[in-house]
């Protein structure tokens, strides 16, 4: 395979676990042609034309010496210089970074669209949602505009190697595989959701290392209710006033990546229960479902930087 090739393959298996499910995905795809026709002479020319086939704007191709055969990859959580040097000492001829860098990571902002629709599939008003996500999204994309966003991208290209990044993408796998999971279970305690999320051998791994899944707000014993996996992907977390909504949708609860301290009040102040399944294991479990195609296809992968490889 091409490093296009195994982009466009990111992004095809992550628009097939989409929570939104394709056909909003590809109506999302159709919006960004629908607005690209409407802009002037020099916005087009400004215009990221890969959001006409590819939804998730913090999954793209950084760098690209249009090699025939991609044989090595070393992939990680994050990459920074440090990943890189070790790429070009262990001879890969790509690196596939899961956190964004470059461009992708400068429009990591606009991905966070994606929530509005999969919070009012669990009924959320829309409206509300809409909202909130301007607002953040506002608020993540003045965060990193001081960012020093290329050094990885930079590193990479003054040693010749190719070079990608697929947040989302495996963000939505992971998601998709824990709700499936959790839905088979059905846990009628909070217990019991704690002890499903251990069954997957990224998270049972993480308990080795002291990085456990944890119920950070409410008690073993309380009834788990609609139990969603929520902030696995679609950029970053929304506003905290999410969860005020979430309790007028039935939720009682919800499975995050992590949390910060202001969420976590919330959440207890509306009664929703608070599950930190692992930021580390979470990314790992998306990755391993994405590089578990790649072995398929002949490809040596090396693992790096946080990422618990497990093969299924």
């Amino acid at each position: 395979m091409t490093t296009k090739e195994i982009y466009e393959l990111s992004v095809q298996m992550g628009m097939k676990s989409d929570l939104r499910g394709l056909t909003k995905v590809k109506k999302y795809l159709k919006r960004a042609e629908d607005c690209y026709q409407k802009l002037d002479k020099s916005a087009k020319k400004e215009f990221d034309k890969e959001k006409f086939v590819n939804p998730y704007a913090d999954t793209r191709v950084l760098v690209d010496g249009k090699k025939k055969q991609i044989k090595k990859v070393l992939t990680g959580i994050d990459i920074d210089a440090g990943e890189v040097m070790l790429a070009d000492k262990l001879e890969a001829d790509l690196i596939i970074s899961h956190h964004p860098a470059g461009k992708a990571l400068n429009d990591l902002h606009s991905v966070m669209d994606m929530q509005v629709e999969i919070y009012a599939n669990w009924g959320v008003p829309i409206n509300v949602l809409d909202f909130m996500a301007r607002k953040r999204q506002g608020e993540v994309n003045r965060r990193f505009m001081s960012y020093n966003s290329t050094r990885a991208v930079d590193a990479a290209k003054l040693l010749n190697l190719d070079m990608i990044c697929t947040h989302t993408v495996c963000d939505n796998l992971a998601a998709e595989y824990m709700q499936k999971h959790l839905d088979k279970k059905k846990p009628e305690y909070l217990s019991e959701v704690l002890s499903a999320i251990k069954e997957i051998p990224e998270y049972s791994e993480s308990v080795k290392i002291n990085d456990a899944p944890e119920i950070v707000v409410g008690h073993k014993d309380n009834h788990a209710g609609k139990v969603v996996v929520s902030g696995f992907t679609g950029g970053t977390s929304l506003k905290k006033e999410i969860y005020e909504s979430m309790i007028h949708a039935g939720i009682g609860t919800v499975i995050v990546m992590h949390i910060g301290e202001d969420h976590m009040k919330e959440a207890e102040k509306y009664h929703i229960n608070v599950i930190i399944a692992g930021h580390m294991a979470s990314d790992s479990l998306g990755t391993n479902l994405f590089l578990d195609k790649l072995e398929k296809n002949g490809i040596e992968v090396v693992p790096c930087s946080g990422l618990i490889r497990i093969k299924r």
